[in-house]
C-alpha cells in the first residue's frame, strides 16, 4: 500500500504501526523493530524508501565473510514422522487461521501423516464445525476477524461444560501465536486453551504436542545409512555434465513445458505430479528432478526443461 512520508518515523519503533499496518489488521508492530536489531547487531542498518499508494521497499547490508567448510558443524538430523501409527482410533484435528497461506502447511502436513482434518477462517467457522464434527484438538490461531481465538475458545469451552452427554469428546484447544508475551499466554490459558505454539512452529514441536494431549503413538522414517563421500556419482555432479540432456530428449515438448511453468510458478505439488508421468527406464530422470523439486530449486528445473 505504501507509507506516508509522516508515518516513516513510526515504522522502526517498537509497537509503532503505520495506517497501512492497522488496515491490513496483522501484526503487532514488532517485525520491524526487531529485524532492525538483528541487522544492527551483525553490524549492518535497515532503510526503507516509500510511495504512499505505490509500495515499499526495505535494503539493508550486513557484514559477512565466506566460512570454510571445516567450520560448518553438522547436526544429527531428528527422526521424521512419516505417519500414524497401526491400530489407533482416526483423530480428528480442526486447524482454525483467516490467513490460507498459514493453515495450508498444517493441514497438508497433519493430512499426510493421516489424522482427519478441516480447517476453518475465523471463530465462528470454528464453532460450527466444533459442534457437528467433534475434533480431538483444535489448533486455534488467537489473532482473527470477525470472532477471534479467545472468544471461540471462551464459548467452545463454556458449550462444552454445560453438556450431559458423557459420550461428547472433550476438545483440546493448543493457541497458535506470535506473540510469546507472559500476559498473553495468561490470557490464553484463561480463555480455555490447554497450551500455545509460537508461530512460526517447528513440525516436531507441534507433533510433539499433540502426541502429548492425544496419547498417540507415531511411525517414524527410518535411518539411512551415509554414504561416504566421492563413492557415486552425486545429482549436483549429473546435472553439471551432459547426462541429463539425453534423458530430457525422450520426454515431450508439452511435458517439458509444464514442468518449466510448474517451477515457474514454483509449485513443487505441480512438479512431483508431472514426473509420476516419466516411464520406469528413465528413473534417472525422475530422482534428479526429485532432488530439485524436494530443495526448491525452481530455477535449476526451469533452466533445464527451457530448451
Amino acid at each position: 500500500m505504501g507509507i506516508s512520508p509522516e508515518e516513516l518515523d513510526q515504522l522502526f519503533v517498537a509497537f509503532g504501526q503505520t495506517e497501512s499496518g492497522k488496515k491490513s489488521q496483522q501484526g503487532t508492530g514488532l517485525g520491524l523493530a526487531i529485524s532492525r536489531k538483528y541487522v544492527q547487531l551483525m553490524g549492518g542498518d535497515i532503510s526503507v524508501s516509500s510511495t504512499f499508494g505505490a509500495g515499499s521497499t526495505f535494503t539493508f547490508d550486513i557484514k559477512i565473510s565466506l566460512a570454510d567448510k571445516s567450520d560448518i558443524q553438522i547436526t544429527q538430523a531428528k527422526r521424521r514422522v512419516i505417519g500414524l501409527a497401526p491400530k489407533q482410533r482416526e483423530y480428528r484435528i480442526l486447524v482454525v487461521d483467516d490467513v490460507r497461506e498459514s493453515r495450508l502447511p498444517l493441514v497438508k502436513l497433519l493430512t499426510e501423516i493421516g489424522f482427519a482434518v478441516k480447517e476453518a477462517a475465523n471463530g465462528n467457522e470454528a464453532i460450527a464445525i466444533w459442534s457437528t464434527w467433534q475434533p480431538h484438538l483444535i489448533l486455534m490461531d488467537m489473532r482473527m476477524p470477525v470472532m477471534d481465538g479467545y472468544e471461540a475458545t471462551k464459548q467452545i469451552k463454556a458449550r462444552e461444560s454445560l453438556t450431559e452427554d458423557y459420550r461428547q469428546i472433550t476438545t483440546v484447544i493448543i493457541a497458535l501465536t506470535a506473540n510469546a508475551f507472559e500476559e498473553q499466554r495468561t490470557a490464553m490459558m484463561q480463555a480455555g486453551c490447554n497450551d500455545f505454539i509460537n508461530k512460526p512452529f517447528h513440525e516436531e514441536i507441534l507433533l510433539e504436542k499433540l502426541s502429548q494431549y492425544l496419547g498417540l503413538e507415531y511411525i517414524y522414517q527410518e535411518e539411512t545409512t551415509k554414504i561416504p563421500e566421492n563413492s557415486k556419482k552425486t545429482t549436483q555432479e549429473i546435472l553439471l555434465s551432459d547426462d541429463l540432456a539425453p534423458l530430457l530428449s525422450q520426454m515431450s515438448r508439452d511435458w517439458l513445458a509444464e514442468v518449466y511453468n510448474a517451477a515457474a510458478q514454483c509449485s513443487d505439488d505441480l512438479i512431483f505430479g508431472l514426473l509420476e508421468q516419466i516411464p520406469p527406464e528413465n528413473a534417472l530422470l525422475k530422482d534428479c528432478l526429485s532432488d530439485l523439486g524436494n530443495n526448491f530449486l525452481f530455477d535449476k528445473i526451469m533452466e533445464l526443461t527451457s530448451n
